[in-house]
């Protein structure tokens, strides 16, 4: 609700600095170099994050859509928040929404057109107030105007311009009219409405638009029209205006206590070099300054207390703006609240005082949003020296859940108890690490078809049943028509052997491969920016400008393995074989060159055949080499292969090459024997005949794991390879969330509080673990269903009038298909993955969110009434099921609460997933 101080020309730096505090820029300006609150900064209060937990936990990002959003303040009840955004697209302004902290959905309130600001909602919930201009005659064409500007290219530094136009509105959210309760010239906005609903406090400059200021204030007026605001308060329909202040400086922002006696707000000395923090009663006397800080300290926000006030400063540095507590009498010493470099301001309580609310331009995309956190206000009494009046409240004990459970003693609703039956269950010895094809796996997709079947869903699996089996390669050897050609200078190296100086990987296109030149690509990784902007670069890629179309692709076939701990468990998760053979052939590779590398412990260089057991053909040819043979072939472009692995050890980006005077052919040969899995499908059919024929939402988790001892893909340290690999977290978590969906929705349809408007399929893949086999066969059945004339071929999809008659899985080659890469999208509206949702610890990681734009706005709606601590990822090449539908065409959305160092190994157990954490997520 608070703007930029007066901007001088002998004050641009520091005008510059607030303009960024106030609105979150994207692009946080340099500091300037004459800074006259430099004195003022704390060398001992360096940003950290870690310190913050002392008076806020559980934060969480509120606001997720449009191009920044701010200024969100509560309802009276606490049920909703009215906030500003820029969200429209033909609109480049802000616009005024209200949300909906119980649903999650949002009205925009104000008309759409105009600039709008300093929204408030009334006591009595009914109306709300803004700022806006949708009066002004040129409001329409000044939108275009700026539209057009920035379509141009041209770039301008965002400044409020306190635009004349600006009054203050009331909008009756019953008859939807808007009435303009101001009708004044000049800048009439930061309005509030007393906790009676009976006055509204504002700022306005109008005393610069009647002639009373002085000759020399209308020189100043000229130069910055923010140095005439002053404070105002009238009766909440306009009339019995009174002027509340009468200082030198900008005054603005302005708040009611919560029991209307008191008045806050921030003033500005006449240069608008700095700023405090000062209360007076609600009439107007005994103004009282409560902060002496020599910065610019603004945005004050009364605790319901009455007892402390919260407010933002950046004494810290022009571009550090932090949130600190002041006692309500000014007589302590303001303690900091916030400890994260860049912007946080305009904070509000709750209207019980245990949350508070904010702008942050804490995002990863540094846009400014709106962040959530837990409060502890009696910390907050503590910390300034005040008496508390409550005890912090304890946490409770979690009650042991059953080994075997009994389902009748889950609850419809999804709770943290019936999340730890289903995975005390899964993750239990009894089903042996539950790998692909074994009886652990039989087991437990049994079981899961039991709890559908309890929740009265349809089976949507073969044959009228409720599963789905497809083959998959469980045991290779090397096959007798095997040969690798490698030319250097145009010259061949004799005698490679197989076996011996290569191999080919289990999961290898099979037969001859033309000559290629080979490209190194480091680790061959690709690691997701977290909450990026579309097109930014990875956070981490072995491929930066390397060009692999058509040619081979050598990597090392671990992960950097003196990277930081936590940067260590994130290359992990995206190290696979599998994972790095489809990136290579996403990206075109003409195959893919794993080696172990002269830094790389291992009792075999060569990978073993049993690795990343798959589907015949992955469509890619992928072979491993000793490290000698990769030495060779580094060589040739004057490099040293462990100088390469060292370099790339420490985390750090390095760029790969080509090595142009190699060229490699070969021929490959695997020899398998196939087993069998499946997958368990439901479905929760749509009311209406003409609902179910939309397209079907699928909500998917993977059920399958490593098994009783470290096979495929174990991380398991050497005194624990004969130990069961129990997957608690991966992926029990994601299926007790699964499970727990099913029924909590099955339940709402059958009280009559759920009008499907399309059919819900639920899915708990096999196969996961050995190359996402049992979603890829989902699909391809899916796409094969599209070619046949069958009546019943799409019936798989969801999209057919009969569920369960889907053509039978078939041993064939799925690569030989033509339907291979058929989109979906008629068939699937959306795809929603969980894996490893068990393990939340400040942030749950949704990714995906690349393949829709709907993605940020549903976000946004159903995490409010939640409050979960998100972090949006926009890639949509996972090493997870979900990357089976996107390249289908269908958009995805996958849950994550992020790698650990009990990832693969004997270690992810049941006793460590967060239950309360995974209830919120499912």
């Amino acid at each position: 609700m608070t703007k930029t101080p007066p901007l001088l020309a002998l004050s641009a730096a520091v005008a510059l600095a607030f303009t960024l505090a106030l609105f979150a820029k994207d692009e946080t300006p340099k500091t300037p170099s004459a800074n006259p609150h430099e004195a003022a900064a704390d060398s001992a209060d360096a940003p950290d994050p870690a310190k913050e937990a002392a008076l806020l936990s559980h934060t969480r990002q509120l606001t997720f859509e449009g191009k920044r959003a701010g200024e969100g303040y509560f309802s009276a009840d606490g049920t909703k928040m009215i906030f500003q955004s820029e969200r429209e697209e033909d609109n480049p302004f802000y616009q005024i929404y209200l949300l909906d902290l119980e649903t999650g959905d949002t009205e925009r309130v104000s008309p759409g057109f105009g600039k709008t600001t300093c929204a408030w909602i009334h006591p009595n919930g009914k109306k709300v107030l803004f700022a806006s201009t949708q009066d002004d005659p040129d409001a329409k064409k000044k939108q275009k105007e700026e539209i057009d500007f920035r379509n141009s290219g041209q770039t301008r530094r965002y400044n409020w311009d306190y635009d004349e136009y600006f009054d203050i509105f009331e909008y009756d959210l019953e008859s939807k009219q808007y009435t303009n309760l101001t009708h004044t010239k000049g800048y009439d906005a930061e309005g509030a409405y007393s906790p009676d609903g009976k006055r509204i406090v504002f700022a306005s400059n109008r005393q610069a638009y009647d002639g009373s200021m002085s000759e020399d204030d209308q020189k100043f007026f000229k130069l910055d029209k923010k140095f005439a605001m002053e404070l105002y308060v009238m009766d909440s329909d306009g009339s019995n205006v009174k002027r509340l202040t009468n200082a030198d400086g900008y005054d603005g922002g302005p708040f009611f206590s919560a029991d209307g006696k008191q008045i806050c707000w921030r003033r500005f000395d006449r240069e608008g070099l700095t700023a405090e923090i000062y209360t007076m009663n609600a009439d107007g006397s005994g103004e009282k300054a409560l902060t002496h800080i020599g910065a610019m300290s603004w945005a004050p926000y009364f605790h319901p207390s009455g007892k402390y006030l919260i407010f933002t400063t950046n004494k810290h540095g022009f571009d550090n703006f932090e949130l600190y507590v002041v006692d309500a009498a000014g007589k302590k010493e303001p303690q900091r609240v916030t400890y994260t470099a860049g912007f946080d301001g305009l904070p509000v309580f709750s209207p019980d005082g245990k949350k508070l609310a904010w702008t942050t331009n804490r995002t990863a995309s540094k846009q400014s949003q709106i962040f959530m956190a837990d409060w502890d206000h009696e910390a907050a009494l503590k910390l300034l020296g005040l008496d508390g009046t409550e005890a912090a409240p304890q946490p409770t004990a979690e009650p042991a859940g059953e080994n075997r459970p009994d389902f009748s003693a889950t609850e419809p609703e999804i709770t943290a108890d019936d999340l730890r039956q289903h995975v005390e269950y899964l993750a239990s010895d009894e089903l042996q690490g539950r790998l692909t094809g074994t009886p652990g796996e039989v087991e437990a997709t049994a079981y899961a078809a039991s709890v559908f079947e309890k929740l009265g869903l349809e089976p949507a699996g073969d044959d009228g049943s409720w599963f789905q089996p497809f083959t998959f390669t469980a045991g290779v050897k090397v096959g007798e028509d095997n040969a690798l050609d490698l030319t250097v200078d145009g010259k061949p190296v004799e005698g490679l052997e197989v076996d011996k100086d290569w191999r080919p990987i289990s999961f290898s296109q099979t037969g001859k491969i033309d000559a290629a030149n080979i490209v190194f690509a480091g680790y061959g990784l690709e690691v997701p920016k977290q909450n990026g902007s579309p097109g930014d670069e990875e956070e981490y890629t072995s491929y930066f400008h390397l060009d692999v179309k058509g040619k081979w692709v050598m990597v090392f076939r671990y992960f950097p393995e003196d990277a930081p701990k936590e940067q260590r468990e994130e290359f992990q998760r995206f190290s696979r074989l599998r994972h790095k053979a489809m990136i290579a052939r996403r990206k075109f590779a003409s195959g893919i060159i794993f080696v172990s590398g002269p830094n790389s412990k291992v009792n075999e260089e060569l990978v073993p055949m049993e690795y990343d057991a798959s589907l015949a053909d992955s469509g890619i040819p992928a072979i491993s080499i000793t490290t000698e043979l990769a030495e060779k072939i580094v060589a040739s472009a004057g490099k040293n292969l462990k100088d390469l692995q060292t370099e790339l050890d420490g985390g750090e980006m390095a760029p790969g090459f080509p090595v142009s005077k190699v060229k490699l052919a070969a021929e490959i040969d695997v020899d398998q024997e196939s087993r069998t899995g499946r997958n368990v499908l439901a479905r929760l059919p749509a009311d209406t005949p003409e609902a179910r024929k939309r397209p079907a939402v699928i909500i998917g988790a993977h059920i399958d794991h490593l098994g009783p001892k470290a096979g495929p893909g174990s991380l398991a340290r050497d005194d624990e390879k004969g130990q069961i690999h129990h997957g608690a977290d991966d992926n029990a978590s994601g299926v007790a969330g699964l499970l727990e969906m099913a029924q909590y929705l099955a339940a709402q349809k059958a009280a009559g509080k759920l009008a499907l408007k399309r059919d819900v399929m639920f899915a708990a893949w096999s196969g996961e673990e050995l190359g996402l086999i049992g979603s890829s066969w989902f699909v391809r059945q899916a796409g094969h269903a599209d070619e046949t004339a069958s009546p019943h071929a799409a019936t798989t999809t969801g999209a057919g009038a009969n569920p369960h008659a889907p053509e039978k899985a078939q041993p064939a080659n799925p690569h030989a298909q033509p339907q291979e890469n058929a989109g979906l999208s008629e068939h699937f509206s959306a795809y929603l993955n969980m894996d490893m949702i068990g393990r939340l610890n400040g942030k749950l990681l949704l990714q995906g969110i690349g393949s829709s734009d709907y993605w940020t706005g549903a976000i946004e709606r159903r995490n409010a009434p939640i409050g979960l601590p998100i972090t949006t990822q926009k890639d949509v090449y996972l090493p997870t099921d979900a990357t089976t539908f996107y390249l289908r065409q269908v958009p995805i959305l996958a849950a994550f609460t992020g790698a650990h160092e009990d990832y693969h190994t004997p270690r992810d157990t049941a006793d460590k997933v967060n239950y309360e954490g995974a209830r919120d997520i499912a």
